[in-house]
């Protein structure tokens, strides 16, 4: 071989090497300092495919005996539609159906039945334990539908003394009063007959916005101790407890009503529409092949990048400006071994494992050593 196509192709190998090591944030991502080793983003607004994005459209019914109202439940994948952006460089705007863009969950009027149509998601993953979950929602403006985006343990409704909610009931919201319903559903709630009204973990909220005219982002934080509400960015109340869930489960996006003057109302006189323009969750995994995936890829967690802040957002993402936030999902190599639900089409996705692996990962150490063997070849 040459002299210098020796060295040349040392150091071809040893930038081979050094373009597939650890990408960042392959430790994790950090809320207010806690870490959380898992995530799964969806991105609405550029999807068609919601049951390839880590998520499930729910189809069950509830009789109305058991519905706890006049009427029974009807989840169907006919009330669960996509209507992505017109454009793939816009956040904001009409869908391709028009409306709002975005996952919409619809509730419509029964006619002459005793079920009313509902909409409902869930996500695939259920090792969700202890969190920080986001999403943005535009709620409806008809009366008699309840909106919520939610926490269950899972599997779904074997034990929903677990659960954490934000629910909007959209017969409260008027000219002067636009509430949100927090609730930790506990066993004292299910004694109560699921009324979590009476107990410590129950609190309507009043948002300085109507959920109605917009979207806006609604999240919860979920510790071992306590669960934290915000709206925008804005901290809502925390609560505590033997409320709070110890246990994994998963993630909820649902509208519907059952007719219950003293919650749901309704049922609507016509189609009320939710619509969800992203979901973020930031968690840690009861999964034990998911404990010692990160434990792999997380060689050393002081190293720079091996943590990723999560980007909080400063007001409602409603425009095109403010609605283009943040998704580790879809950049470069920051979702390692993780589940990325973008919907983006500059994101290569899968609802699976995915793993990114990019020649901008390139470890500086490894780039030094090279060039010091090449030097010393070459002399």
């Amino acid at each position: 071989m040459p002299l210098l196509t020796r060295p040349v192709a040392l150091l071809s190998t040893a930038l081979l090497f050094a373009s597939i090591a650890w990408a960042d944030c392959e430790c994790g991502y950090t809320v207010n300092g806690t870490l959380y080793t898992d995530l799964l983003e969806t991105d609405f607004l550029h999807t068609n495919k919601v049951n390839e994005s880590g998520w499930m459209t729910q189809v069950y019914t509830v009789e109305r005996d058991t519905a706890r109202g006049p009427f029974g439940k009807d989840a169907a994948a006919k009330q669960v539609a996509t209507n992505p952006l017109k454009s793939r460089y816009d956040w904001a705007g009409d869908g391709i159906d028009g409306g709002d863009a975005g996952l919409q969950l619809i509730v419509s009027n029964p006619g002459k039945g005793g079920m009313i149509p509902m909409g409902e998601m869930a996500t695939n993953r259920t090792d969700m334990r202890y969190g920080s979950f986001r999403a943005a929602i535009k709620l409806t403006g008809q009366k008699g539908t309840c909106g919520a985006f939610f926490w269950i343990h899972a599997p779904q409704y074997l034990n929903n003394s677990h659960e954490i909610d934000m629910e909007f009931l959209s017969s409260q919201f008027n000219e002067t009063s636009h509430p949100v319903n927090l609730v930790l559903q506990s066993e004292d709630s299910v004694k109560a007959g699921y009324d979590a009204g009476n107990t410590n973990a129950f609190d309507t909220h009043h948002l300085p916005f109507d959920p109605s005219e917009g979207f806006n982002e609604y999240r919860f934080d979920w510790f071992e101790d306590r669960v934290d509400f915000y709206a925008n960015g804005v901290f809502l109340n925390s609560m505590s407890g033997e409320g709070v869930p110890t246990e994994p489960g998963h993630l909820m996006l649902s509208q519907w009503s059952n007719g219950d003057p003293k919650w749901s109302g309704g049922p609507p006189k016509q189609d009320a529409v939710m619509t969800v323009s992203y979901v973020k969750g930031y968690f840690n995994s009861s999964d034990t092949q998911r404990q010692g995936d990160w434990e792999k890829r997380c060689k050393e967690i002081n190293a720079p990048n091996a943590t990723c802040e999560v980007p909080e957002i400063t007001g409602p993402p409603q425009t095109n400006a403010t609605a283009k936030t943040f998704f580790f999902s879809q950049q470069q190599n920051m979702t390692v071994n993780q589940t990325v639900s973008g919907g983006n089409p500059n994101t290569i996705e899968s609802g699976a494992w995915s793993i990114h692996a990019s020649i901008q990962s390139i470890s500086t150490a490894v780039l030094l050593s090279s060039l010091v063997l090449f030097m010393n070849w070459c002399s």
